[in-house]
């Protein structure tokens, strides 16, 4: 019994010291954009790129599918992942997609001539045969679907013109088509505003590229998600039709888009897959915009799933690429996810040590992953530092590299971004924070969650090397907490939908003098406000992806470096 008593005490004591110390080793954090190693597309320009994903998970191993990838990635959580190279997969085709069968995992991915499905049963050792030499119908952006009573369905389509289109496929007969393939969904601009082309949803002149379907199947109801309007457009989104039955009839769910981040430091969050982790909890991975250097340069990025009381599904990107909890259990709602780690790193002060013009240091703290900051070199000893302004305690950092004079064309698996990080509390003295000098990893993206939390006001990053071109940043992004006090609740915050164009809505509200940005929510009913805009400097936003079918209710929250206002509606 005094056995059994101490190891109570112990438990209870190291309980209490991981809560006094604030160890961040005690959870596991994650950050958008994924942290895992973007390659270099084969073709000019040199820019990187992984988009429209697949997770899956076979044998408790999370497996991780992107297009032009050269391979793919495992897992035993959503926060780490290894790089697999491959030679028997089309690793360089679009959106493929991968469905576990019994005790085999298949993959397929896009094509305009011939799919071939390919099967494994050994996914770490990247072996993998072919299963079909090639289906009946030439598919691009397929999905697979497996339901309850074993049956197998596929989904296809990307097209500014033609629909979503379903079928069931017989495994068991060289993956033969059972049946006609249905027509389920296409664009519907008039009504879906999230369709409408363009960053804000404003190109009413043009179609939208509707694609990306997946189906997931809750308490009886089918979910078909699809993307639009177009992977270059940071409102790149997934929404929703649920139906009955596995080919329909489809009907628009009243809460869309489900997945949607149109601002905020990575943007987007169309053509992806939902999925569970082994506690239950849902999960939807997704493609993220920057397409500056190509339309095609894009980014993955993760949001925790829900399905509301009433059957609604939506993902969660409140807050949507700061630090959230990857969970050890069962979560009740998606909001228990974040860490209420702030970004302290908005718009302050940076010194570098050089700089191209054109490409100036206060990119990398502008929340915007489209612009950045160049040095001149890629030498050893280039650097930037930013003031943080007050001293804070810093949970964890993200280092976001960009591609500048970069001639690198394919994957290197020799070359990484090694660098120090040191803190300063006077901008004199320096102690070191995080030390990857010899670092030989390529993760363009580098969240760093730190062990213990550390008070900064100074915070310094030094090049070693970099992989090609010169030191340059896209985001310099520390995120902690202040102890000052959160912003005042935000007064006069008002909502004028457009009289002709329900699609779209102003929302205006008076400065709260100590905030750094502001977070709108919205929705069908006041207790559903799934949807998510975030504002850092403005007082006002035009938002044009709503429902011309629905009314909607609206609430904004302010916040700063120490927290998060009270929460005002209105409808």
């Amino acid at each position: 019994m005094k056995w059994v008593l101490l190891g109570i005490a112990v438990i209870s004591l190291f309980l209490i010291q991981c809560t006094q110390s604030h160890k961040n080793s005690c959870v596991h954090t994650y950050c958008n954009p994924v942290s895992i190693s973007y390659r270099f597309c084969i073709d000019t320009p040199s820019r990187r790129e992984a988009a429209d994903p697949t997770v899956v998970r076979y044998k408790n191993t999370y497996y991780l599918f992107a297009s032009k990838s050269g391979g793919y990635w495992s897992g035993k959580d959503l926060g780490v992942w290894k790089f697999i190279p491959c030679t028997t997969l089309p690793t360089e085709d679009y959106a493929p997609t991968a469905i576990v069968i019994g005790d085999t995992l298949y993959f397929m991915a896009s094509s305009h001539s011939k799919n071939v499905i390919y099967k494994t049963t050994q996914p770490e050792t990247a072996q993998w045969h072919i299963a079909c030499d090639s289906i009946e119908i030439p598919m691009w952006d397929p999905a697979f679907f497996l339901d309850d009573d074993n049956s197998l369905y596929v989904y296809w389509g990307c097209s500014n013109q033609n629909p979503i289109y379903g079928a069931k496929i017989d495994y068991t007969n060289n993956f033969k088509i059972i049946g006609e393939p249905k027509a389920l969904l296409n664009a519907k601009t008039s009504e879906h505003g999230w369709e409408v082309p363009g960053d804000y949803n404003t190109l009413n002149n043009q179609s939208p590229w509707i694609e990306g379907a997946w189906v997931n199947k809750h308490n009886g109801t089918y979910y078909l998600q699809y993307s639009g309007p177009g992977t270059e457009f940071m409102s790149y989104c997934d929404a929703v039709y649920v139906a009955d039955s596995p080919l329909g009839p489809y009907s628009i769910a009243q809460h869309n888009p489900f997945s949607y981040k149109p601002a905020g430091f990575i943007n987007g969050a169309g053509h992806g897959n939902t999925f569970a982790d082994v506690y239950g909890n849902m999960w939807h991975i997704a493609t993220g915009t920057i397409s500056q250097k190509h339309m095609f340069e894009r980014r993955l990025v993760l949001h925790p799933v829900q399905f509301d009381n009433e059957g609604t599904m939506y993902s969660y990107t409140k807050f949507g690429d700061y630090p959230h909890f990857l969970p050890h259990e069962k979560k009740s709602k998606p909001s228990d996810l974040f860490t209420g780690w702030m970004l302290l790193s908005y718009n302050k002060k940076v010194q570098v040590s050089s700089t191209i013009a054109g490409y100036e240091p206060a990119n990398m703290t502008d929340e915007n992953i489209r612009t950045y900051w160049a040095a001149q070199t890629g030498n050893k000893g280039e650097f930037a530092y930013i003031d943080l302004g007050e001293e804070y305690d810093v949970y964890a950092l993200q280092i976001n590299f960009a591609e500048h004079a970069t001639s690198q064309l394919g994957r290197n698996s020799t070359l990484g971004f090694a660098y120090t990080i040191e803190y300063s509390l006077d901008g004199s003295t320096w102690e070191l924070l995080i030390d990857k000098s010899k670092n030989k990893e390529d993760i363009s993206h580098d969240y760093i969650q730190l062990p213990n939390k550390q008070v900064c006001r100074y915070v310094r990053i030094t090049n070693i090397s970099v992989v090609d071109g010169v030191f340059a940043l896209s985001g310099f992004r520390v995120f902690g907490k202040g102890n000052g006090a959160v912003p005042q609740a935000v007064d006069g915050f008002a909502a004028q939908r457009a009289m002709g164009n329900k699609k779209q809505v102003t929302l205006s509200w008076k400065s709260v003098p100590s905030a750094t940005g502001y977070v709108i929510s919205y929705g069908s009913h006041k207790d559903r406000l799934y949807s998510h805009y975030m504002v850092y400097a403005d007082t006002s936003v035009v938002i044009s992806s709503l429902s011309t079918t629905q009314a909607y209710y609206y609430s904004i929250e302010a916040f700063n470096e120490h927290g998060v206002s009270k929460v005002v509606i209105v409808d």
